[in-house]
């Protein structure tokens, strides 16, 4: 399975721990769903932008007609 090697400093890898450690699991697993969560956040953002693009175009698109 593929893997990513992110480093940390010091300070950033002590809030993770602490955070996973409030989650109840691992850092592997808290980071890795914190970056799904991250990429799907901001899939969902883009996702919504569009549709609101293609109402406005559409829109404009009626009134030119």
């Amino acid at each position: 399975m593929p893997a990513l090697n992110v480093e940390f400093s010091e300070e950033e890898l002590a809030i993770v721990r602490s955070a996973a450690s409030d989650s109840d699991t691992s850092m592997r697993a808290f980071a890795k769903q914190a970056i799904l969560d991250k990429a799907r956040d901001r899939e969902g953002r883009v996702r919504a932008l569009a549709e609101q693009i293609a109402e406005r175009s559409a829109e404009l698109n009626r009134r030119l007609a």
